[in-house]
């Protein structure tokens, strides 16, 4: 038996595992922050914890099997911690609470921060900067066009999204509006064809959207022009 391989074997079960159980007192801490913030919005125990371990799970393979970077992971970490609560929430609620939007920008800094420093693509945070300003611009255009069409929650969290997309690359910004559109589009049919009365107000744009941005900045920072791994 070569010792060497199972140790190392080892230590990456014991990592992925790791992430995962981390994952699930991520999405925990989420959901007791929506319970405690000034608007509560309290969610179900058990989808939150469940689906931010699952996400976790996944990244912590993608990067073990060097798919994903490790300089790169603590940004989907993050998106995704933030991204289960949230979309959890504007299913039920029709809203992006504050308290997990306005977060968003410390803590995707931050794990943009750390991956400019520990990563090998230059300007990284630079073009962050840029199309978070552009993204999160466009999207307070159409809220301000169409109010019923993108709520102000959908703004506030488009500005650090668009952080993640600029360090993903300059054209990931475009792609995952894209995909936000379809996402979006997909569950207006099916709340139609359902008779669905709680979105009669409008279709929630949040699930979408950062289902969009967590692909893109997944897949973009390998396969897209983003970071190199």
């Amino acid at each position: 038996m070569n010792w060497t391989t199972a140790v190392t074997d080892l230590t990456a079960v014991v990592a992925v595992l790791g992430l995962a159980a981390a994952g699930g007192g991520a999405g925990r801490l989420a959901r007791w922050a929506l319970v405690r913030s000034s608007s509560p919005a309290p969610l179900r125990a058990g989808p939150c914890e469940a689906g931010t371990a699952l996400c976790w799970l996944l990244l912590a393979w993608l990067w073990q099997t060097g798919i994903l970077p490790g300089w790169w992971l603590p940004v989907p970490l993050a998106l995704t911690a933030l991204g289960i609560p949230l979309v959890y929430a504007d299913l039920r609620y029709r809203r992006l609470p504050d308290v997990l939007t306005l977060s968003a920008y410390p803590i995707l800094a931050f794990g943009l921060t750390v991956a400019a420093a520990t990563g090998t693509r230059p300007g990284l945070l630079w073009r962050a900067l840029v199309v978070a300003v552009l993204f999160g611009g466009a999207h307070a255009v159409v809220h301000a066009l169409a109010p019923t069409a993108l709520g102000a929650g959908d703004v506030k969290l488009a500005g650090s999204l668009g952080g993640v997309l600029g360090a993903s690359g300059w054209a990931a910004a475009l792609v995952a509006a894209f995909l936000a559109a379809v996402v979006t589009s997909m569950f207006a049919g099916v709340a139609a064809l359902a008779g669905h009365r709680r979105w009669r107000s409008g279709i929630p744009h949040g699930p979408g959207l950062l289902l969009a941005v967590t692909l893109v900045a997944v897949a973009g920072v390998r396969y897209g022009g983003g970071p190199d791994g």
